[in-house]
């Protein structure tokens, strides 16, 4: 047991990729350490002022120092001159040497950065940009293929003498990095030994169009990356007292049916039902900047969403880093801004008001004398016109770094930087309209390409220092999800309940429901204000293997089983699935539901609740409300129980459910069509709360976009990869359950281990 404990851990282990250890003090580079030297160095050292060969234009140049050697020494703040000259009170060497001196904050950033490496964004300068991403797509004529290579990316790289010429991949290798790529799980043992089997030429497209069209797969390993992107989750600040929506059943759905780019973008600026939360930001609880306001915040999250644009230092003032200005941010926000929105420079008021506008008025613009709605519509369409190459050029730059380890613009936020290849960035981006802006087709197009099929690049430490320049793709880390997904399907250890609201199943339109609708009386409406409790027993000779139910009412519920508190919702016009599989056992099971008509005046009420199983042997059953139901006009206590003697139950009334009927339709079919299903995929990590062991391995909070996670590795992150108890009780409970399987001969389990983790033999 403790071989192969130890060798289990190892695996595990091993299948992240480490990087260097990132520790310390962090500060920004633009928010920080630009307006430092904006202050303080820029009138002698940018632009085409060099005094004393010294030009602080690049980092590059910084780094090449003056006319008394290096300035700068990344990573030792203490031997470098820079942080020397600043912190003399020698009046012949000090800087600067006239003006106001950094202060002793402005010091210690400027040494804390220094220690940090000395890091700068990739593509900033200390002068005009010479370069200005065009707004329309450039469709040019694709080069010659080469030596077979049709896929358009190929054909474009091929073009390129300097670009390396790449080692494929074996199919083991590839079949492991397109599952994680595509889907976030490994290839099960059995499923590669299949692949590798396998003789035909085109194996590799059959399992990339496999892999995309397993739609509940692709759709939760997405969600983390559209979570990060959209600022979504099912826990954390501003969803206890409310001033922030989730939306994740609209999400969901959106991935599971492979929404169209352009549509899903435009319902999450001119919202629709349940897609509302990523408009509205966070409503922070006191006071708060004016950066923070929620206009504001919908202004930098369209922009860096979508566009790939930085307005949160032009929120505050003119941006240093780009063009983009106060008056451009507040501009956006004000399209959201229900109204009249002040301008705030570094948070102080200004006198002035914005006026609603889009970034970019030479495609159109928003007509200020709109109402809100109407502008946000206006928005939506300007942001997604077809002459706005800026809006597909941002998602595939971001599939592309998600594929490849580096964006063709880098970073993936900064879509003002010059492309390491414009001709592919806009051939990408070109596809993605032509395809009708089908995201699956432009991950497809990626993995078929020989580029994505070619040996990792692993990158050194200090390799960017001086540009980035193509050689293949990049070693990626597993995600947290990722990582906790692998172990649980390798040890069979995942969580049967989840957090997410969200249905994994396609609607099925031939799902009709059983059920009726049903209340105290057949006479509606009934009072308004009304409390009801309703209950039904099921009997079952043993524990289903899996059990699942819809249920919803007008106007809330809150559903016990067997005394213990299950859901509660007070939206009539969502439908919860409830996975009952943990809940049910053999014999005498009680159902309770509290149903309540809200409002004071008669109003329609009603109470819908199926549930379907299904048993070891293959035999299924199903169970809804009808008259068989029985209710009181009282409430229960925190376990379901009702004081109220027998004689006081009444049957329940079954009722006319066309008010319900069709406005629900959709989502009881989708939670029968899952409460139906055969063969349930495991529970993903995505789907839950995120806990100490997910924020240790990178899971943001997502109280602000995150479009790319960490890529080094954290002192916290080694400890708790080492010997932190979360994973120790993870290991420890899915050992117990691989060893409790019959493995003959005894190597047969490290053998099967190995393949199943890094789909090698040991």
């Amino acid at each position: 047991m403790g071989r192969f404990f130890a060798a289990f851990y190892w695996v595990l282990a091993s299948a992240v990729a480490h990087t260097v250890f990132a520790d310390g003090p962090m500060v920004d580079f633009s928010h920080d350490i630009v307006p430092i030297l904006r202050q303080h160095c820029a009138e002698c050292h940018t632009g085409d002022k060099k005094k004393g060969s010294l030009s602080f234009n690049t980092r590059e140049t910084l780094m090449k120092g003056g006319e008394n050697g290096p300035v700068v020494k990344p990573g030792h703040a203490s031997d470098s001159r820079l942080l020397a000259v600043v912190l003399s009170t020698d009046t012949d060497e000090q800087m600067p040497p006239k003006g106001p001196r950094l202060t002793p904050e402005e010091a210690g950033k400027l040494r804390a950065w220094i220690d940090a490496g000395a890091v700068w964004t990739e593509g900033f300068a200390f002068k005009k940009p010479a370069y200005e991403p065009p707004l329309k797509l450039h469709r040019a004529a694709l080069p010659v293929a080469q030596k077979g290579r049709t896929n358009l990316i190929d054909r474009i790289l091929d073009a390129h003498p300097e670009y390396p010429r790449l080692k494929p991949l074996d199919d083991a290798t590839f079949a492991r990095r397109v599952h994680l790529d595509l889907v976030g799980l490994l290839p099960t043992p059995e499923a590669l030994s299949t692949f590798l089997a396998d003789r035909k030429p085109n194996k590799r497209a059959r399992l990339i169009d496999s892999l995309l069209t397993n739609d509940v797969a692709y759709a939760e390993h997405w969600m983390s990356f559209w979570n990060d992107l959209l600022r979504n989750d099912y826990a954390g600040t501003g969803f206890i007292d409310g001033g922030r929506k989730q939306i994740s059943t609209w999400l969901y759905a959106a991935l599971l049916e492979n929404k169209p780019y352009d549509q899903f973008a435009r319902e999450l600026v001119s919202p629709v039902a349940g897609s509302e939360g990523f408009s509205r930001g966070i409503q922070w609880r006191g006071a708060v900047s004016a950066g923070q306001a929620v206009p504001v915040q919908f202004a930098q999250s369209v922009g860096q969403t979508f566009l790939g644009i930085n307005l949160k230092c032009a929120s505050c003032h003119d941006s240093f880093i780009d063009r983009w200005t106060l008056k451009d941010s507040y501009g956006l926000a004000a399209v959201y801004a229900d109204a009249p929105l002040e301008l705030h420079r570094c948070d102080k008021p200004t006198g002035k008001f914005a006026t609603p506008a889009w970034l970019f008025p030479e495609i159109g613009q928003v007509d200020a004398s709109q109402p809100q709605t109407n502008r946000l519509k206006q928005l939506a369409q300007l942001l997604t016109h077809p002459d706005n190459g800026r809006f597909p050029r941002t998602v595939v730059n971001r599939f592309w770094h998600r594929l490849m380890g580096h964006g063709i613009v880098h970073p993936t936020d900064a879509m003002q930087t010059e492309p390491w290849n414009a001709d592919l960035l806009d051939a990408l981006a070109v596809h993605l309209e032509d395809n009708h802006y089908n995201l699956k087709a432009t991950l497809a197009l990626i993995c078929n390409s020989a580029a994505y099929q070619s040996r990792t690049e692993v990158k050194k430490a200090g390799q960017d220092d001086h540009g980035y320049h193509y050689a293949g793709p990049r070693a990626k880390r597993l995600s947290a999800e990722e990582f906790v997904d692998a172990l649980w399907q390798i040890t069979g250890s995942a969580p049967e309940r989840f957090d997410a609201p969200v249905v994994r199943a396609h609607l099925d339109p031939s799902m009709k429901p059983t059920a009726e609708w049903i209340w105290a009386t057949g006479s509606n409406p009934p009072p308004g204000g009304e409390d009801l409790t309703f209950r039904r027993t099921l009997i079952l000779a043993q524990p289903p293997t899996a059990a699942g139910a819809a249920i919803t009412a007008d106007n809330s519920y809150t559903l016990y089983v067997n005394g213990k508190k299950v859901r509660s919702d007070d939206s009539w016009e969502s439908v919860e699935y409830v996975d009952f599989t943990p809940l049910l056992k053999a014999g005498t099971n009680d159902l309770v539901v509290f149903a309540h008509n809200g409002g004071e005046a008669p109003n329609p009420a009603g109470l819908f609740f199926e549930i379907h199983w299904r048993f070891k042997d293959g035999r299924t059953g199903a169970l809804g409300t009808d008259s068989q139901w029985t209710f009181v006009r009282a409430k229960p206590d925190g376990q379901g129980k009702v004081k109220s003697p027998d004689t006081e139950w009444a049957a329940a009334a079954v009722i006319d459910g066309a008010t319900w009927r069709e406005q629900t339709a959709g989502g009881i079919g989708a939670a029968l069509n899952q409460a139906t299903l055969m063969n349930r995929p495991m529970v993903r990590a995505v789907l839950l709360k995120s806990d100490p062991l997910q924020r240790t391995l990178g899971r943001p909070n997502r109280e602000q976009i995150v479009s790319v996670r960490p890529e080094d590795l954290s002192t916290l992150e080694a400890m708790d990869m080492s010997n932190g108890p979360m994973l120790a009780n993870l290991i420890a409970e899915g050992s117990q359950k691989l060893v409790a399987r019959k493995w003959k001969p005894s190597d047969a389990l490290i053998e099967w281990l190995y393949r199943a983790a890094l789909t090698r033999p040991p």
